[in-house]
């Protein structure tokens, strides 16, 4: 009696009070399973993401396949490493050696004649052609290919062999070769015919210079010792294309109606002009850039290797893929979901709304989708057409299923409006190359901090401080710091 009259007395309800803290328990409980629960579903659809990435390296894989299947036939990326003239000389080298004359060992001089090559370099090299790009097809893939009509000139100096501090050089000139390294002899059209000195002297098969793989030489005879060359070529090739600057001075001009060219190698073009039409470019380079000198004497001393080292050319290739930009795309697909499922539990803490686990999922599983059908479009239609209808159809799906699980068609719309935003701006960041990164980590930080702004009075429970007494009829009369009826969201300040 004397308990109740002293709680009587004081304006307080025992009961009320029980309720009261097992209402704001349970919103605890509810508010921290709420967020484990959005975070467990999101990494589990970190699941299907995966199986996305699977599938997309499967299809990269084919398409490398199919590429292949094109390129092998029609040529590789070509490389010219050439002309090399190759002079087989012979020099006596003294030497003791000690014999037997009669009973007794005497030390006798003798002399014997070595055989020896000597590797010389043009004084001038001039390489000009045009490369004429086209598309070949294997089924829905297609690889771009090229066909290159060149000119390869010049002169030689004739052959000095001081270089090699013998005094006893014998050349042998009817042996002399002038060689050609070139990756692929495939796409050669015609007898190949070298005009050496006047004179045309037919090439034949192989590069007849050590560590060369493939390629073509020409035995001038005599008239090796210095002239003027030209070599006209047709070549069939794929990627890329570049020369070795084997000249004294060396200059390479290149014309094409590839609009969007990767300069490549050791050197960049003095003059270029790149447009929507093609371009044109023009490279000079000189012996000092190089690592080896203008002749040399054996096969050993200059590797073939050391040759190519400073060659320079052009690739044609698009510079990013479709298969390269949907997988940074989904490299992102976890914020989508992340972000998504934010704006799920804002609604549910603000607006008073119930989503089930399964929204939850459902709606990820959309979202999933989107990158699988981002791939499967991009094989038939451009990258920019496929993210249009792939970003449409998930931000159409999602926002006609919010209509009905948000109970708002305002929501709905602003979900959908938020979700189409990200969309485009990470189709802007897709299509950047040096800022992506830039573009990307700003945008997180915008999202980032208008989460923070939306959730700043969010709270699971009103602390006891704030919390109205019960049976207090004039606080709870104005609404302020009142408790919300069990099950109901969590209290702002």
């Amino acid at each position: 009696m004397a308990s109740r009259g002293f709680a009587r007395l004081a304006g307080m309800n025992p009961s009320q009070d029980i309720i009261a803290a097992a209402r704001n328990w349970l919103r605890r409980r509810v508010f921290v399973f709420k967020v484990c629960g959005a975070i467990f579903f999101a990494l589990l659809l970190l699941i299907p993401l995966s199986m996305v990435r699977s599938t997309l390296d499967e299809r990269q894989m084919r398409y490398h396949e199919a590429v292949d299947s094109i390129t092998e036939p029609w040529g590789r990326s070509q490389e010219i490493i050439g002309p090399v003239l190759v002079v087989p000389y012979t020099h006596q080298v003294a030497t003791d050696e000690w014999v037997f004359a009669g009973d007794r060992r005497v030390l006798q001089k003798s002399v014997q004649e070595v055989a020896a090559e000597a590797f010389f370099l043009p004084e001038r090299l001039d390489i000009t052609g045009e490369l004429a790009p086209s598309l070949r097809k294997r089924g829905i893939h297609a690889a771009h290919v090229y066909s290159a009509a060149l000119r390869v000139s010049g002169s030689f100096a004739p052959p000095d062999f001081a270089f090699t501090g013998l005094k006893s050089v014998k050349p042998q000139w009817e042996r002399a070769r002038v060689c050609f390294a070139i990756t692929d002899l495939r796409g050669v059209r015609g007898a190949l015919t070298l005009d050496w000195g006047g004179a045309s002297v037919p090439m034949q098969p192989g590069a007849a210079l050590g560590g060369a793989e493939a390629g073509v030489h020409a035995l001038p005879g005599e008239a090796a010792a210095g002239a003027a060359f030209s070599l006209d070529l047709t070549l069939n090739g794929s990627g890329s294309f570049t020369a070795a600057p084997l000249g004294r001075g060396t200059t390479m001009r290149l014309a094409s109606s590839w609009p969007d060219p990767s300069f490549m190698g050791a050197a960049l073009p003095v003059k270029r002009e790149v447009g929507p039409d093609g371009f044109e470019a023009e490279w000079e380079a000189s012996l000092y850039g190089r690592s080896f000198p203008q002749q040399w004497s054996g096969a050993g001393e200059v590797s073939f290797r050391s040759l190519s080292e400073p060659s320079f050319g052009v690739r044609m290739q698009p510079a990013v893929d479709s298969y390269r930009t949907v997988e940074r795309a989904i490299k992102h697909g976890v914020l989508f979901v992340a972000l998504v499922f934010t704006v799920f539990f804002l609604f549910e803490a603000t607006c008073g709304l119930h989503l089930n686990g399964l929204n939850y999922l459902l709606t990820g599983a959309a979202l999933c989708l989107f990158f699988l059908s981002l791939l499967a479009l991009a094989e038939f239609l451009a990258f920019g057409a496929a993210y249009a209808m792939a970003g449409a159809a998930s931000t159409a799906m999602i926002g006609l299923y919010c209509r009905r699980i948000l109970r708002s068609g305002r929501r709905a719309l602003a979900t959908a409006g938020l979700l189409g935003g990200v969309y485009a701006y990470l189709y802007f960041v897709l299509r950047m190359e040096d800022f992506s990164l830039l573009a990307g980590t700003a945008a997180l930080f915008v999202m980032l901090g208008v989460v923070m702004y939306a959730t700043r009075n969010l709270r699971s429970a009103p602390t006891s401080e704030t919390a109205s007494p019960a049976g207090g009829g004039d606080h709870a009369g104005r609404g302020e710091n009142t408790i919300p009826p069990a099950g109901g969201p969590p209290p702002l300040r």
